[in-house]
C-alpha cells in the first residue's frame, strides 16, 4: 500500500483508489505518480472504474495504437456496448462534439484535418512572431510601472486568445465572450461533472454556435485572409466543410488554441521562479530559451489525461484484458514523468536531454496547435522575464480543483 496522502495501491493487484478532489493529489499529482510508477503503472483506478496508464513508453504506445479511438460509435452501437443514449440537456454541447477533430477517427479525421492542417505548420505559425512579441510587450507596457500584477488574466490569457482570433479573423474585442464559453465548456471534461455544469456547458455551447453561425455568415458574404475565410473555402475531393464541421472546428481552435497555453504560461512562471534558477541563463538564446520550454512542458503539463476507446476486444502484452468500447484513461502528465524515461523526474532541469515530452500526445491525435503554442511559449516567457528582472512570486499560488487540466487559480507576482 502506497504511504502518499491521497492515493490506496494495491501493487499486486494493480488497483488504486484515488480521488481527484483531494487537495494533496491536485495541487501536486507528482509523489502520487512516483508512486504509481514504483508499483503499477498500469492500473485499475477504482473510481472511474476503467484502466490507466501511467508509464512513458506505454503511454506513447498507446497514443499511437490504431486499436484505440476517440470514439466509438463509428464501430459499435449504444446497445451493443450497453452505453446510455445522450443527454437531452446537452443538446447544444453534443452537436459542437460531434464535429470535432479531437473526437474523430478517419476518414472523417483525415479530411476534416487536411482542410485546417495548412494554417498550422511551421512555416505559417512563424509569421506571427512579430505579432506575439508586439502583443507581449505592449501588455507587459500597461502593468510595468504598477511592479505587481495577477499574471493568468492579464498576460496568459491575453496572448493566446488573442492571437488565436486573429488567426480565425474573429473580432478581439470578443475575446471575454470567447473565454467565457470556453470556461464553461472545458469544466465539462473533469471527472463527473454535477448536472449544474453540465446545464451551463450546454448553455455555453449555444451561445458560443449561435456566434460563431453570424461570423460565419459575414465571412461567406465578405471573404477576407483568415483562417476562417480558408476554412469555408477549402475543398478536398470536391468536398467542403459544413456549416456545423465550421463551426465545431472553431469553436475546438478557439477553446485548445488558448486554454491548454495560458495553464502553460502560468505553470512555466511558476515552476521557474520555484526553481531557483537563472532566468538570464534559462533565456540566453533561442536553443537555451526552446530547452527551457521543453522542460516546462514535461514538468508542469498543462493537460494530464487524455481519453481512448478499445475498437475490438483486445488484450495488451501485460495481460490487461480490455472489451470492445472499453475506455482507457493515459496519463500524460504522469508519463512526463516516469523514471524509466527521466533522471530525477520531479527535478526542473531545462538542461536535460533526454527525449520528447508527452504534452501534445502523440500519433494521429497529435495535437494541431503545438507549433503555435511552442511559438507562444518560446516569445512570451523570455520577453516576461528580460522585462521584469527581478519578478518574484508574491505568495504561493493556489492550484485549480481541475485534475485534468492542471494550473493555477492565479498567479500573483511582483518585482
Amino acid at each position: 500500500m502506497s504511504a502518499v496522502p491521497g492515493i490506496t495501491i494495491d501493487g499486486p493487484a494493480r488497483r488504486v483508489c484515488l480521488d481527484v478532489r483531494n487537495p494533496d493529489f491536485f495541487r501536486n499529482p507528482l509523489p502520487a505518480y512516483a508512486a504509481l510508477h514504483a508499483q503499477c503503472p498500469a492500473f485499475f483506478w477504482e473510481e472511474p472504474q476503467q484502466w490507466f496508464f501511467a508509464g512513458y513508453e506505454q503511454v506513447n504506445a498507446l497514443l499511437r495504437d490504431r486499436r484505440f479511438g476517440r470514439q466509438i460509435l463509428h464501430v459499435a452501437t449504444r446497445e451493443e456496448l450497453g452505453l446510455p443514449e445522450p443527454k437531452p440537456h446537452l443538446k447544444d454541447f453534443d452537436a459542437l462534439e460531434a464535429h470535432s477533430l479531437l473526437e474523430l477517427e478517419p476518414p472523417a479525421h483525415t479530411r476534416l484535418r487536411t482542410l485546417v492542417n495548412r494554417a498550422f505548420v511551421s512555416r505559417q505559425i512563424e509569421q506571427l512572431r512579430p505579432d506575439i512579441e508586439a502583443l507581449s510587450h505592449a501588455i507587459i507596457d500597461s502593468f510595468e510601472a504598477d511592479g505587481a500584477v495577477e499574471l493568468l488574466k492579464t498576460y496568459a490569457e491575453a496572448i493566446p486568445v488573442t492571437i488565436i482570433a486573429r488567426m480565425l479573423g474573429i473580432p478581439v474585442e470578443a475575446a471575454p465572450h470567447l473565454l467565457d464559453w470556453s470556461h464553461r465548456m472545458v469544466k465539462m471534461y473533469v471527472f463527473n461533472p454535477s448536472f449544474e455544469t453540465e446545464l451551463d456547458a450546454n448553455q455555453a455551447s449555444a451561445e458560443f454556435a449561435a456566434y460563431l453561425k453570424e461570423i460565419i455568415a459575414e465571412k461567406r458574404a465578405k471573404p477576407a485572409d483568415d483562417l476562417l475565410t480558408h476554412m469555408i473555402g477549402s475543398e478536398k475531393d470536391g468536398e467542403r466543410l459544413s456549416e456545423a464541421e465550421l463551426i465545431s472546428t472553431t469553436v475546438l481552435l478557439l477553446n485548445a488554441g488558448h486554454e491548454a497555453t495560458v495553464h502553460q504560461i502560468g505553470n512555466a512562471v511558476h515552476a521557474i521562479l520555484q526553481s531557483g534558477l537563472s532566468p538570464a541563463t534559462l533565456f540566453a538564446g533561442e536553443e537555451a530559451t526552446a530547452r527551457t520550454v521543453e522542460e516546462c512542458l514535461r514538468f508542469a503539463a498543462p493537460l494530464h489525461i487524455f481519453q481512448r476507446y478499445a475498437l475490438s476486444d483486445i488484450v495488451l502484452e501485460d495481460g490487461i484484458a480490455l472489451r470492445k468500447g472499453d475506455r482507457i484513461g493515459l496519463m500524460l502528465g504522469a508519463a512526463n514523468v516516469d523514471p524509466r524515461k527521466f533522471m530525477a523526474p520531479d527535478t526542473f532541469m531545462p538542461d536535460r536531454n533526454e527525449g520528447a515530452n508527452m504534452s501534445f500526445g502523440a500519433g494521429l491525435h497529435f495535437c494541431i496547435g503545438a507549433p503555435l503554442a511552442r511559438l507562444e511559449l518560446n516569445l512570451s516567457l523570455p520577453i516576461l522575464f528580460r522585462r521584469l528582472p527581478g519578478l518574484r512570486l508574491k505568495h504561493e499560488p493556489p492550484v485549480k480543483d481541475s485534475f485534468h487540466f492542471h494550473g493555477l487559480e492565479r498567479l500573483d507576482l511582483v518585482w
